[in-house]
């Protein structure tokens, strides 16, 4: 085995790997499908995920492969949360993860009033009330269905978790957000085309695979973490790809690479690679621990609780400021003084933030 990877490098390596240093990926798709996926339960951050990891790409483009192109869906996988995917990959993604993660959920769904009677005449109704193509607001699908004769209780999280259900069915999926936020949902098979059903065994490899080139080097206690798949899957999935991967060692243990790449991480230079992350970005989600990217002296301004992560600003690799907006500037908060190179590299990402969301955005260094 090769001499262990430094820190340094390790971060490094897992940067290029999310596709947020080295060449961009091509396009919005391209951006998905590097970085396994996704999260998406904040669509503006989604957004942010991808200009990190494209050039020259502006919002326009994201909203077009969205809800024009369909090209990227978001729909919920991984951990049983949104994330945006290539559509190409609907298919077996929710075959893989509806049965994982709808028993999850049921006792909440009857604590709603959501049997499963109920829930199976509802994903029965809605091709119907779908079959229009026009993406349905959550209070419209709720309103169709009643007029349907099927009672989906309309207050509280009941019809979150019935669209939850229908969508690890493979029923539905969101649609574009209207102009003023509000989530729509859409016939999967309308966006996503029919597919044919993928056994388990061939979706955990690929699965696995795609985590080891969208973040590694990485072990499968990684990837039970960014999947959160049950014990049984993730060992499966691992002995799947195995074959495919080298080991890599590490300061703190071993890691696996693909083995196409395993011989080729980069080292750092003079000027270091940087990049601002929105909230929720999947380089601080896809790993059981962050310490390696994230000092834990820090840790609180980044990850304060509640499942919350705050915009991050990397240098290559590692976490080294906080930013936020304020009105149009962008405010950073540097853990420690940033040398004049990353303040180069921080002041061309807001310069291109504000060209891909089409402002004029202006930088503050917040002091102490």
């Amino acid at each position: 085995m090769p001499a262990a990877l430094t820190p340094a490098r390790l971060r490094l390596a897992r940067m290029h790997a999310q596709l947020l240093a080295g060449p961009p990926a091509a396009g919005v798709v391209g951006a998905v499908r590097g970085a396994a996926a996704l999260q998406a339960q904040d669509l503006k951050a989604s957004k942010l995920a991808v200009r990190a990891r494209t050039s020259g790409l502006a919002l326009a483009d994201v909203r077009r492969a969205v809800a024009e192109e369909r090209s990227v869906i978001r729909t919920w996988a991984m951990r049983g949360t949104l994330h945006m995917i290539p559509t190409a990959d609907a298919g077996w993604i929710v075959d893989l993860f509806g049965p994982v993660v709808l028993p999850r959920f049921r006792q909440r769904r009857i604590d709603l009033g959501l049997d499963d009677d109920l829930c199976e005449r509802a994903v029965r109704a809605l091709p119907d009330l779908l079959a229009s193509g026009r993406p349905q607001t959550r209070p419209g699908v709720v309103a169709g269905l009643r007029e349907s004769g099927v009672p989906v209780p309309a207050d509280g999280q009941a019809p979150f978790h019935l669209l939850l259900f229908a969508a690890l069915r493979g029923v539905v999926c969101r649609g574009p957000d209207t102009d003023a936020g509000e989530a729509t949902y859409v016939l999967l098979r309308d966006w996503a085309g029919a597919w044919e059903p993928r056994d388990t065994d061939a979706a955990l490899a690929k699965l696995a695979r795609r985590h080891v080139s969208g973040y590694g080097p990485v072990g499968p206690e990684d990837f039970a973490v960014w999947s959160g798949l049950p014990a049984g899957q993730v060992r499966r999935a691992w002995d799947l790809v195995s074959p495919s991967l080298a080991e890599v060692a590490t300061d703190s243990g071993s890691a696996w690479a693909l083995r196409e790449v395993a011989d080729a991480f980069p080292s750092p230079r003079s000027r270091p690679a940087v990049r601002l992350l929105g909230p929720y970005d999947g380089y601080l989600l896809g790993y059981k621990e962050r310490a390696w990217a994230l000092p834990p002296e820090s840790a609180r301004r980044i990850l304060p609780g509640g499942g919350v992560i705050h915009p991050a600003v990397l240098a290559d690799g590692e976490v080294v400021a906080r930013w936020r907006w304020r009105g149009d500037a962008v405010v950073i908060e540097p853990f420690a003084p940033l040398s004049e190179e990353a303040m180069a590299g921080v002041a061309a990402e807001v310069e291109d933030i504000g060209r891909f969301l089409g402002i004029r955005a202006t930088m503050d260094v917040a002091v102490g």
